[in-house]
């Protein structure tokens, strides 16, 4: 594989002759919101930023790079966590423009959408049909169709509708060589030959560039209820969750646990937040019961189910949200700790997930462990309780050195993801491998399943130029290294 250098411009100019001297940006300027990823972790280099428009400028400056053996990093709102959408060398191709609502189907309850759409404007135009698309997260204002489908992004509806990958029904991919792959078939039963969507999604843009996806559509919901519950444990709220679970059935949408240091910063550090509760406890969990119907009586359901949770010593306390301002504010102090956590200081963050019935063992041992290699850390494990998804996050002793602290990233990886390893968990839950566990993934993975990440990486990008160095490498090349 090669890169190009200054002196070598012929491929750039093919690219601006197709595409427009406005998107193939080479100035540092216009290339540096693209060149570091949100978290500030890693900060990479490229040759220009192309910037196509539809799926056959993807597919023509694909073919481009290809003949020049460039390599290609797809990029669509770079809010990834894991490194993923660095690059380090050749071009970032952005997706930014491709961002049409391309067919609403209201029969099939399909929505046809550009890899470039924002989340919000999916999310926003399922809601003017009437109708919802469940992919709900933090950055939805600003991350793209296209990577949260890449990346088999997760999020707070996962125990309702599943991840990203369970709602799509087809997809259009830019391959490696160029050529389109038009598999944009909205159908629910599909038996025709390989399920071909799936080798796409979650691969992080390192097998084929999604340049649209056909969706699922659901029924709103129109009645809903949300309730801020105070808990003595982790093993409490999985009592709350087995009980809820029985009670409520499908009509639980969401169940979202923090502990009790993550409620305090937020309220700490998060102008409006108002405390939910009149006293702390260890353990809250953010719940929801919601129903299409709007003479559901969703509230009077969770009432129900709080009060029987209390009754029986379950819950040591709970609100309920009386109006959906109120719903919103109780959202906003889960939603908002991702942010809280940056007025502490360093955080060295791990996206996991273990079996529901082993995430009280994995939370009291993860704990246990980390606290003991380092006295004085602050644990901040919260995240998607319901469906076995725990973000442990570690804040810096107070009054440590950031870098210091930072450094010793590593030494925690090996704790963490050793525990989680013992009990049949996974070290990336939502967020993928990227660069950040590009090594942990070697480390823990199955050899043979590495061999057929491999074997699929050389079969359908043979040149290994789509997002090099990403996932799974061709190459023993290690990655760019944390600051």
């Amino acid at each position: 594989m090669t890169d190009p250098t200054p002196a070598d411009d012929a491929f750039l100019a093919i690219l601006r002759a197709r595409l427009g001297d406005a998107h193939v940006l080479t100035e540092p300027a216009d290339m540096a919101p693209h060149l570091e990823e949100a978290r500030g972790l890693y900060r990479g280099s490229a040759r220009a930023v192309v910037r196509p428009a539809d799926a056959g400028e993807v597919a023509f400056a694909v073919r481009v790079c290809a003949e020049a053996r460039v390599p290609i990093v797809p990029q669509g709102g770079n809010t990834g966590l894991v490194g993923g959408g660095v690059p380090h060398g050749g071009i970032v191709l952005s997706l930014a423009r491709l961002a049409r609502i391309r067919a609403l189907d209201r029969v099939g309850a399909t929505l046809t959408v550009e890899a470039g759409a924002i989340l919000a404007d999916v999310q926003r135009a399922a809601d003017e049909a009437g109708m919802l698309f469940p992919l709900s997260l933090a950055a939805e204002g600003s991350c793209r169709i296209g990577g949260n489908l890449a990346t088999n992004a997760g999020g707070t509806g996962v125990l309702a509708y599943g991840n990203a990958r369970d709602l799509v029904l087809g997809l259009e991919v830019v391959l490696a060589d160029g050529r389109v792959w038009n598999g944009l078939k909205g159908l629910r039963k599909n038996n025709a030959g390989y399920d071909l969507k799936h080798l796409f999604l979650g691969s992080e843009g390192t097998l084929g560039i999604i340049t649209a996806a056909v969706l699922k559509l659901f029924p709103k919901p129109l009645s809903r209820a949300v309730g801020f519950v105070g808990l003595a444990s982790p093993r409490a709220a999985l009592r709350l969750l087995e009980g809820l679970r029985r009670a409520a059935g499908p009509s639980l949408t969401a169940f979202e646990v923090m502990p009790r240091f993550g409620l305090e910063i937020v309220l700490a550090h998060m102008p409006g937040s108002v405390r939910p509760l009149a006293d702390a406890h260890d353990t809250y969990a953010l719940v929801e019961f919601s129903s299409p119907r709007p003479d559901a009586a969703a509230g009077a359901e969770l009432e129900a189910a709080l009060a029987a949770a209390i009754e029986d010593g379950t819950v040591e306390d709970a609100a309920i949200g009386a109006s959906e301002a109120q719903n919103a504010a109780l959202w906003a102090l889960r939603e908002n700790l991702s942010d809280a956590q940056r007025y502490e200081g360093g955080s060295i963050k791990h996206d996991v997930s273990v079996p529901l019935a082993r995430l009280a063992d994995f939370l009291e041992q993860a704990e246990a462990a980390c606290l003991e290699a380092m006295p004085g850390l602050r644990p901040c494990a919260f995240g998607h309780f319901g469906d076995g998804n725990i973000h442990f996050n570690l804040s810096q002793p107070v009054g440590m050195d950031r870098a210091e602290f930072l450094a010793a990233w590593a030494r925690f990886n090996r704790i963490v993801h050793d525990i989680v390893q013992r009990l049949d968990g996974s070290i990336a839950a939502e967020h993928g491998i990227g660069l950040i566990k590009r090594d942990e993934l070697q480390h823990y993975g199955d050899p043979v399943g590495l061999d057929l990440m491999r074997r699929l990486k050389a079969a359908l990008d043979p040149q290994d130029l789509l997002n090099p160095g990403k996932v799974v490498a061709l190459s023993d090349k290690p990655p760019p290294a944390l600051p």
